[in-house]
């Protein structure tokens, strides 16, 4: 990406596509920045032999594509109470939409040789589990979307535990404020007539 690429304003996200490309990005975004922000963190002034080391390298495939199914759940659910909030339809309608995009957005990747079949489908099985449980509490506020999911997350760093230290309460904070600021791009970036016209009969509130 070139620097004019990056000062460049993103489209809009006008159709149930660009929604699904919005959540799968950021997902990936999310959990992959937290990982590696994590791990500097804690090597210090050794980050940089840390990060080169192969044993490293095979520890974060590991945690990023364990962790993407997650980043999907996550997203989706800030995605889906800022369309509920703007689009006149039910709410499992919506929920049923989002949900399928994120499956779909997982089933665009082959299975990651860090994992293995059998983990990648036991993944996908605990990804719609996930998003089924957002239908069967109220929209949460964004920033109380990551709770639950934290310490899963936490789990997941390729840090020894022993060396993690009182650090999950740092990685809670991160996924609050980054899934806020995810949130405020999806609202910018929403076309709401457009969207809600995409996902069939749906109106804007």
């Amino acid at each position: 990406m070139g620097l004019i690429d990056f000062f460049r304003r993103k489209p809009p996200i006008r159709d149930a596509a660009a929604v699904l490309t919005f959540v799968d990005e950021n997902a990936a975004f999310l959990m992959q920045k937290g990982i590696y922000e994590y791990s500097r963190a804690r090597a210090g002034h050794y980050a940089k032999v840390l990060f080169r080391e192969p044993e490293f390298h095979a520890a974060v495939e590991v945690a990023r594509w364990r962790a993407y199914p997650l980043g999907l759940a996550i997203v989706a659910e800030a995605v889906e109470g800022a369309l509920c909030e703007r689009i006149r339809a039910e709410r499992g309608e919506v929920l049923q939409r989002l949900s399928e995009q994120a499956l779909a957005a997982f089933d665009r990747y082959p299975v990651p040789g860090a994992l293995g079949v059998d983990e990648w489908r036991a993944l996908r099985v605990e990804l719609a589990r996930r998003l089924q449980l957002i239908g069967l509490h109220p929209p949460k506020r964004v920033i109380d979307i990551p709770e639950q999911w934290a310490q899963a997350y936490f789990d997941l760093m390729p840090i020894h535990e022993k060396l993690r230290g009182r650090d999950f309460a740092t990685t809670r904070n991160y996924l609050r404020v980054a899934l806020c600021n995810i949130h405020d791009e999806f609202v910018k970036r929403l076309d709401a007539p457009e969207v809600a016209a995409s996902f069939g009969h749906a109106r804007v509130a």
